[in-house]
């Protein structure tokens, strides 16, 4: 037990040597609101669609004109809980819009886009997507957190021949539960590295309520990256990050009047990203 003597010994006595109690010494804010937000561009590494168990596959950096680079997104908001609660909502936005003049014959869901059609494609998969983290260490320096996270996706998939007479679409909502780790280390006072995932692999028809047991989907969002503290509120970082998933299986409950309700969709992507991280003023 420490003990402060303040009555010691006259004008010349050394002080003694004073132990701060724990209870006294800087802990971590009680509620903490940071809100993130991420600008770069989105490289479609390898991504393929088969509509239809006869269904062409169909390859969009090939076939339909995702060979470029894309903008993009990420804006997220956290609450911190004494230091080692943490909530968070994520926003993604992913809409890539493409023309191309087909090289083959494609067919989707039973319709076929013949050859030399000029053909309009899109593919919207954002999402939405709420996390629990604990922190293992708690301290304010380092972090190494484990997690769950629910993420709503929000698939459009839409070709349309430029003349507006050939069409398909598809349409899909639905939960997917996902693992979260998330790890930083400081490398000095302003400098740090840290790395974060969210991923996932599972049956769809569990997950959904489907009759059909051979549907299963995948997801993994990883990402490496490197800050350095600019004032006590404003953080900047540069992420690199994989992001790439999926599904494969036919359901019963596809919505549309067109072919056997096969899909096989799976998509890699890279991105190269600068972020900014504002930390507001928290609460004691």
């Amino acid at each position: 037990m420490s003990c402060v003597l303040g009555f010691a010994g006259g004008a010349h006595a050394e002080a003694a040597p004073v132990d701060v109690p724990v209870s006294t010494r800087k802990e971590e804010p009680r509620v903490e609101w940071r809100a993130v937000a991420e600008l770069g561009f989105l490289d479609v590494l390898a991504h393929s669609l088969r509509q239809g168990s006869d269904g062409t596959l169909f390859r969009f950096p090939e076939d339909g004109g995702q060979d470029n680079l894309y903008t993009f997104v990420r804006l997220s908001a956290e609450l911190s809980l004494r230091g080692r609660h943490t909530l968070v909502f994520l926003v993604q936005p992913l809409d890539i819009q493409t023309q191309v003049v087909l090289r083959r014959d494609v067919t989707l869901d039973g319709l076929t886009f013949p050859e030399n059609t000029p053909l309009d494609v899109r593919y919207a998969f954002p999402f939405y997507r709420a996390s629990y983290l604990y922190d293992l260490l708690g301290g304010a320096e380092r972090e190494l957190s484990v997690g769950a996270s629910l993420q709503l996706r929000n698939a459009t998939f839409v070709f349309t021949s430029a003349d507006g007479t050939l069409r398909r679409a598809n349409r899909d909502v639905g939960p997917v539960p996902l693992l979260k780790v998330r790890a930083r280390w400081a490398l000095s006072e302003n400098w740090w590295v840290g790395l974060e995932a969210d991923g996932s692999y599972a049956p769809v028809a569990l997950i959904n309520g489907d009759d059909d047991s051979d549907t299963v989907g995948a997801l993994l969002d990883a990402s490496l990256r490197g800050g350095v503290r600019v004032t006590d509120q404003v953080e900047v970082f540069l992420n690199l990050r994989y992001l790439g998933g999926g599904a494969r299986g036919t359901s019963d409950d596809n919505g549309e009047e067109f072919g056997d309700g096969f899909t096989s969709n799976w998509l890699s992507t890279g991105t190269v990203s600068l972020g900014v991280q504002y930390r507001l003023p928290s609460a004691d």
